[in-house]
């Protein structure tokens, strides 16, 4: 999945995650830098050469402490990069804090709007086919049918439906559900 949103990004992104260690690992394998080592004259295989996290990534984690269920602490950690780098970049975003709000908000928006996402649900996906044409329609609902209450508010507070897609000028118009199940693109 990392690789290829970074196939689709200009430059590296800001990185948030919570600290599974897996996505500092794979972070450091797609932005790394081969340093070879210079030999030591000793017989013998020569050591591998280093591989060195490229000093531009930025990479944060959100460690949540729980006491009964409840979190008590929040600690954020910049992992790769500096903070003030890190801060630099939250000034140029929606949230200005390192958190997962955005993450952990979709997966909470997919999981009821497919009962096959959610979590101890009695349903079952049999074939990964549907699941992912049955995704694709709901993420298409999400961004280009459904209006977002904080898109839709203007300064005077008027509502005026706008939808992710609009907000990102990729479509003019609120779509019908009509217009996106008739879009030749999705039907192939």
């Amino acid at each position: 999945m990392l690789k290829d949103l970074t196939t689709r990004c200009q430059g590296k992104p800001l990185f948030v995650s919570d600290e599974l260690p897996h996505y500092g690992t794979v972070l450091g394998e797609l932005f790394h830098e081969v340093v070879p080592v210079a030999p030591t004259g000793k017989q013998g295989r020569p050591r591998n050469p280093e591989l060195v996290v490229d000093s531009d990534l930025d990479y944060a984690t959100v460690h949540k402490m729980r006491q009964g269920g409840r979190i008590i602490k929040v600690e954020r950690n910049v992992v790769h990069g500096s903070e003030q780098q890190v801060l630099a970049r939250l000034e140029e975003s929606p949230s200005q804090t390192i958190n997962t709000a955005y993450v952990e908000r979709s997966n909470l928006d997919w999981r009821l709007w497919d009962a096959h996402l959610a979590r101890k649900a009695p349903t079952a996906a049999r074939s990964m086919r549907w699941l992912k044409a049955k995704f694709a329609i709901c993420v298409a609902c999400y961004n280009l049918i459904r209006p977002h209450e904080t898109l839709s508010r203007g300064a005077d507070r008027t509502f005026r439906a706008k939808t992710p897609a609009m907000a990102a000028c990729v479509t003019d118009h609120q779509w019908t559900f009509f217009e996106l199940l008739a879009y030749p693109a999705l039907c192939q």
